[in-house]
């Protein structure tokens, strides 16, 4: 994988078809110098497109991207400015050590996560515990990140907003004081 942090931008197309899927990833990575990072079907037959580069490449492969998936566009982004630690979030998981809080927020698609991942870790001083991508969730994406409550609670708040102007929110919560067994359980 791409050394992220160097990276201006972040992009994602998901569409519905894993056929249509592969077609969109080769067109935009030859529409503008992109990095691919993931490529792949993911629950409920749905396929994902992951990349980075700069914001003007991203923007541009993006518009190509959700072109050529046509009807089988589900979501995307553009995320200029990505937090360094989306890409670690979505690459593995971490025993956090602050935990005077955690918080939970559970989407209906990857893309849409991702973009409220991002505005999280913009938001407030939380850590990220762990970020699921549709591998057996039926499609749906959650995060969990810990810290403390009044930052929980505006890490969540943000990534919510993000995730519910898309009509994609599933869920979330906050929970003050987590036993340790729930940590062990997430990790």
């Amino acid at each position: 994988m791409a050394n992220f942090e160097n990276r201006m931008a972040l992009g994602m197309v998901e569409l519905s078809s894993i056929a249509r899927g592969y077609e969109t990833a080769d067109l935009l990575v030859k529409e503008a110098h992109v990095e691919l990072l993931m490529c792949r079907s993911i629950c409920s037959g749905k396929f994902m497109i992951l990349f980075c580069g700069d914001v003007d490449a991203v923007e541009s492969s993006v518009a190509r991207g959700v072109e050529v998936a046509a009807h089988a566009w589900v979501d995307s982004f553009v995320i200029p400015d990505v937090h360094p630690g989306v890409l670690g979030a979505i690459r593995g998981t971490s025993m956090p050590t602050t935990r005077e809080a955690m918080g939970v927020v559970e989407s209906f698609s990857v893309s849409s996560l991702i973009e409220g991942l991002d505005a999280a870790c913009k938001e407030a001083s939380i850590e990220l515990v762990d970020v699921r991508l549709a591998m057996a969730l039926g499609g749906k994406a959650y995060l969990t990140l810990t810290g403390p409550l009044a930052d929980v609670r505006a890490a969540v708040g943000a990534a919510v907003d993000v995730i519910a102007r898309k009509g994609l929110l599933v869920d979330q919560t906050i929970i003050p004081n987590p036993r340790e067994e729930i940590y062990r359980e997430i990790i």
